[in-house]
């Protein structure tokens, strides 16, 4: 695989021929990835998967018209072909006085922050397959030993690499490179109709951060065999509790309501909400794509400006929108250094190492008031409806039962307006730094159960 440095070359020379092929602006991505994928199942290796790519995404302006092309062919005839028709296209493009490139002020200069991403660095050492397939059977066999556990959809484990770089006419050039691990374990437990499965995973950038493959698969055994034979809710208001697996979602519809088209667009539910208090006072919702090996971060943004931690909400107040360079200009706002690039198209907005702040009380208490409630596991469906913030979605998990979690419960509805919820919002104090976007458990009142 190329190195930063070399595929920062090759998007700087795609814009170096757009511009002499005529266009008066232009801005290149260079991207490519190695991967691989091991899958296990009773005990057995199942399956093994390699892929690699590179591909380089243009971006030309001509005036204020514009056009994006993309190509998987690094040959130097096929880039020539390239840059020209992106010309040609460009100039029967319809004009978008919002369109451009990102303010040259704003772009990021110096060196990038040092964040730790790239666990194997330029030398590119091959990934071991075989320490992978015995990762992934390590994590099934633990799951299988779990009593209760009655089969498997098997083990996994991955470990890939990329390299990213992008290049402006204006003046912007970076590259960086980060590597991904991943392990996890899924299987099944009871028989019949009361058959249910769960799983557990883990993902880092560094393999020696990923969790033991003997406690991935411990808990996944052990959640299948708390869903065996799930009860019916009886429908109704209620309490509703998410675990942090589940509950990032919902500061995921944060992001689409906050995203600059999506307030350019009149398309939000959150369309005058800037300034107002959103969440509830104990709520506060912080982005850092500075955190040293965390799973989004990232040295710049996909326009080039430099990104740093960004206070959402605090203390339940709104406090920023997402902007790229385009709905910044729009809106008359400054871009916010959440500009999103893939090589396909222009940038849209996307967050990093999303998170929600700990509250201030432990899981146990947070439910000890809760007569007779629901602590969500498991979401199912995409009912959300960004326009009017309306909130169902298919559910399962356990029954809160005098403050306690009873037994499991599955094929239900929960449903309320992600305004109404979102101001209802109590966070506990067991936040960790799983995933991309991460939460403690979050309770909310005043929900709607349809029980199955």
């Amino acid at each position: 695989m190329l190195t930063p440095h070399q595929a920062q070359d090759r998007a700087q020379d795609l814009v170096a021929r757009a511009k002499a092929a005529g266009a008066d602006a232009a801005d290149a991505v260079f991207a490519a990835d190695a991967a691989i994928e091991i899958s296990v199942r009773l005990g057995a290796l199942e399956d093994v998967g390699r892929s690699e790519s590179q591909d380089l995404g243009l971006r030309v302006f001509v005036g204020a018209r514009s056009a994006s092309v993309s190509t998987s062919d690094l040959t130097p005839a096929a880039l020539s072909a390239l840059v020209e028709r992106a010309v040609a296209m460009a100039r029967e493009a319809p004009e978008d006085a919002w369109a451009g490139l990102a303010p040259e002020e704003r772009l990021m200069r110096g060196a990038p922050p040092l964040l730790d991403l790239d666990d194997v660095g330029d030398a590119g050492e091959d990934i071991d397959p075989a320490g992978l397939r015995d990762l992934a059977l390590a994590a099934e066999d633990a799951a299988r030993g779990v009593p209760g556990v009655t089969n498997s959809e098997g083990g996994g484990a991955s470990a890939s690499r990329s390299v990213w770089a992008l290049a402006t006419s204006h003046g912007f050039a970076g590259a960086y490179a980060a590597t991904g691990y991943g392990l996890s374990a899924s299987v099944l437990a009871g028989t019949g109709g009361g058959m249910q499965r769960d799983y557990a995973h883990s993902s880092a950038r560094h393999r020696s951060r990923l969790d033991a493959p003997d406690a991935i698969g411990r808990q996944a055994g052990e959640r299948a065999v708390a869903r065996v034979e799930p009860g019916k809710l009886a429908s109704g208001p209620t309490t509703v509790v998410f675990d942090p697996r589940v509950g990032a979602s919902l500061i995921g519809h944060l992001v689409g309501a906050i995203g600059g088209q999506a307030i350019t667009r009149r398309t939000s539910f959150l369309l005058d909400a800037l300034g107002t208090q959103v969440f509830a006072p104990g709520v506060t919702i912080r982005d850092d794509p500075h955190r040293p090996h965390g799973l989004r971060s990232r040295p710049f943004d996909g326009e080039g400006l430099p990104v740093s931690p960004t206070l959402i909400v605090e203390a339940g107040m709104l406090e920023t929108w997402l902007l790229d360079s385009a709905s910044a200009r729009q809106l008359g706002l400054e871009p916010t250094g959440h500009a999103a690039r893939g090589v396909g198209g222009g940038p849209g907005v996307t967050t990093s190492n999303l998170y929600m702040a700990a509250g201030h009380l432990p899981p146990a208490t947070l439910i000890a008031d809760i007569a007779d409630g629901v602590f969500v596991t498991e979401l199912i469906g995409q009912g959300v409806n960004g326009v009017t913030g309306d909130y169902s979605r298919g559910a399962a998990g356990f029954r809160i039962v005098g403050g306690r979690l009873a037994g499991p419960v599955a094929e239900f509805t929960i449903a309320g307006n992600l305004r109404d919820m979102y101001r209802q919002m109590t966070p506990a104090n067991d936040l960790e730094f799983r995933y991309g976007s991460n939460v403690p458990t979050i309770r909310i009142d005043g929900m709607t159960v349809a029980g199955g």
